[in-house]
């Protein structure tokens, strides 16, 4: 199967590493003109940079928003009026006990999480309806089905997502737009790296293993035993991108490395 893209614009949402970036490099290998977003200029400079360098079919473009504000979401859409692809990939997490997340709290996860792929969506699907194709993927996270009692915010948020997904997907039938979301488990990305030396201390492994140590210890359903890589996340995203996932609409589809205990 080769996935072609040419021709096609997108916007991956938080995009400057990660899952985000590797999606938009995934994105770019097919052909597509792809926009990246992200609040640290220079971080978004030299990512889309890195991969032009890397002389793709396609290419990135950066423009640096905070999505999460009605002053980045107008930028955006001023500067990116249509999209063919739309990728809502920004969002934040942080362990915090339940009885110190604050309601202030809740609502900052609930506007970067939630809020933010709500407009772009509002924004971008009409055009994609009336040019009759289009592709729209929500990124949540195996958390929305599995809460994870030291995250109860981050999960919440991301089942939220994919009611709004699910709901967006009924709302386009027939037209030639899909919408999905994929749900990743565990992830070796700079986020949950970062997240996992901490709690690490002073370990003497590499942060890929200890991420993926981390795996074994605390997500034992595990069936790939370690982290999946970004860019195992993004193949599976390309593809929902892609013409060839025509058929493919209103799913949940998980790239969670077997961790969820279910067969559907």
């Amino acid at each position: 199967m080769k996935i072609n893209l040419d021709g096609k614009t997108a916007l991956v949402t938080g995009s400057s590493q990660g899952i985000g970036l590797a999606i938009a490099k995934g994105l770019a290998e097919a052909g597509a003109v792809v926009t990246i977003t992200g609040r640290d200029a220079e971080r978004l400079e030299k990512a889309a940079q890195d991969v032009n360098n890397l002389g793709l079919a396609g290419k990135l473009q950066p423009i640096t928003v905070d999505l999460s504000t009605e002053q980045g979401t107008s930028r955006l859409f001023e500067a990116l009026p249509t999209v063919d692809i739309l990728i809502n990939n920004l969002g934040i997490f942080e362990p915090k006990s339940f009885f110190e997340i604050d309601d202030a709290e809740w609502i900052r996860y609930f506007e970067v999480n939630v809020l933010s792929g709500i407009k772009t969506a509002r924004q971008y699907l009409p055009g994609m309806m009336t040019n009759g194709w289009g592709r729209v993927v929500f990124i949540s996270s195996e958390s929305a089905l599995q809460i994870p009692p030291e995250m109860m915010h981050y999960g919440a948020t991301k089942t939220m997502q994919l009611g709004v997904s699910r709901g967006l997907a009924e709302l386009t039938a027939g037209s030639g737009v899909t919408v999905n979301s994929v749900l990743p488990g565990p992830t070796f990305s700079e986020g949950v790296s970062d997240f996992v030396v901490k709690m690490g201390g002073d370990s003497q492994l590499s942060a890929r293993q200890q991420t993926d140590d981390f795996v074994k210890e605390h997500r034992p359903t595990s069936l790939l035993q370690r982290a999946a890589s970004t860019e195992e996340v993004a193949n599976l995203v390309v593809y929902l991108s892609s013409p060839q996932a025509s058929a493919t609409i209103g799913a949940a589809v998980s790239v969670d490395g077997g961790t969820r205990r279910a067969i559907f």
